[in-house]
C-alpha cells in the first residue's frame, strides 16, 4: 500500500492486516524515537548510500517534467506512540524502515525534492531502498503514487466529476464510486498505452464485440494523409486508444492525449459505461 503524507498517522502502522501486506508512506510528522532522538534528525545522520537520477513528472501547467539528482539514506527506526494519542491500547513503539532522498544542487526556480518514506518492508541494502523510492530508468513504488493521483483526478475534477454526485444514500454512493474507479482505471490504461509501448492487445480492456466496433470506426476517423492514419496494429490497445482520443485531437497527435482528454464524457468507452450505470445506481440496483 503506497500513500502520501495525509496518511501518516500512528494507528495505521500498528494495524497491518497480515504478514504479506506492507505499507509505504511519505512522512508528515517529525516523530519521537525510542532511542530518544527525532525522526528527521536521525534520517539526516544516516550515511549516504548512493546517488541517482529520479524522473519527476510535470505536475502543474507550464512546468515540464524534470530529472533530479538525489542522494539516498536509509536505516531502521523505532517510532513512539504520540503523547496525544487517545487510544492508549496501541503499542508504545513500532519498528519501521526509513528511506530519505534529498536533491543535490536543485535548480534555483524549483522546490528541491526531499522525500522521507516510512515502510514496513525489510530493507537490507541500497538496492532495496532504491526500490521503495524509484530510480532511473525504472520507477520505484513511491513514484508510482502518481498513477494513484491520476486515478482520483480522472474520477473527480478532470473526468467523471464524482464529487458532483447527488446520491442521497451512502450505499448508492459506494456503488457509484465503484463504477468510477473501474472507469478511471480503463482511462489510465488507455493513456499509458497510447504510444503502443507495451504492445498490449485490445482485449486487455475491451470485449471482442467492442473491438469489432472500434475496428469499424477506424476508417471513419482517419484522414487522407499518413499522419492522420491510425498507425497501430489491428485490435491492439494503442489502436483502440487512438479511436477513443481521435475526436479531441488536432492533426492526430495522440502523444498529447492525457487522461483528461480520454475521459471526457461521451467520448471514452469507460465514460459511456459510467453513464449507462447511473440509472441502476440511482434505483439502488446493480447493473
Amino acid at each position: 500500500m503506497v500513500d502520501d503524507r495525509e496518511s501518516d498517522f500512528y494507528a495505521k502502522w500498528v494495524a497491518v492486516p497480515e504478514a504479506g501486506i506492507h505499507m509505504l508512506t511519505r512522512t508528515m510528522q517529525d516523530r519521537r524515537l525510542a532511542t530518544g532522538g527525532m525522526l528527521f534528525a536521525t534520517a539526516a545522520e544516516f550515511p549516504v548510500a548512493g546517488t541517482r537520477k529520479v524522473e519527476l513528472p510535470a505536475r502543474d501547467p507550464g512546468k515540464p517534467k524534470r530529472t533530479a539528482v538525489v542522494e539516498l539514506r536509509y536505516g531502521e527506526v523505532e517510532i513512539c506512540r504520540p503523547r496525544q494519542e487517545q487510544d492508549r491500547s496501541l503499542p508504545e513503539t513500532v519498528r519501521l524502515r526509513l528511506v530519505e532522498a534529498r536533491e543535490i544542487d536543485p535548480p534555483a526556480d524549483v522546490e528541491p525534492l526531499h522525500w522521507r518514506l516510512l515502510t514496513t518492508h525489510k530493507i537490507v541494502d541500497a538496492a532495496g531502498a532504491w526500490q521503495t523510492l524509484g530510480s532511473s530508468p525504472r520507477a520505484g513504488w513511491y513514484q508510482l503514487r502518481w498513477v494513484i493521483e491520476q486515478l482520483f483526478r480522472v474520477m473527480k475534477s478532470q473526468g467523471l466529476q464524482l464529487e458532483d454526485s447527488q446520491m442521497a444514500t451512502a450505499e448508492r454512493l459506494v456503488k457509484l464510486a465503484a463504477v468510477a474507479v473501474k472507469a478511471a482505471c480503463i482511462d489510465i490504461q488507455l493513456t499509458q498505452e497510447r504510444d503502443g509501448k507495451h504492445q498490449l492487445p485490445g482485449s486487455t480492456v475491451f470485449t471482442e464485440p467492442e473491438m469489432d466496433t472500434i475496428e469499424a470506426l477506424v476508417p471513419t476517423l482517419e484522414g487522407n494523409t499518413d499522419r492522420q492514419k491510425n498507425p497501430h496494429p489491428a485490435r491492439s490497445l494503442a489502436r483502440a486508444t487512438w479511436v477513443v482520443a481521435r475526436p479531441r485531437l488536432r492533426r492526430g497527435r495522440l502523444w498529447e492525449a492525457g487522461t483528461a482528454t480520454i475521459s471526457r464524457r461521451g467520448r471514452s468507452p469507460s465514460a459511456a459505461a459510467w453513464s449507462s450505470s447511473m440509472p441502476y445506481i440511482a434505483a439502488g440496483r446493480s447493473k
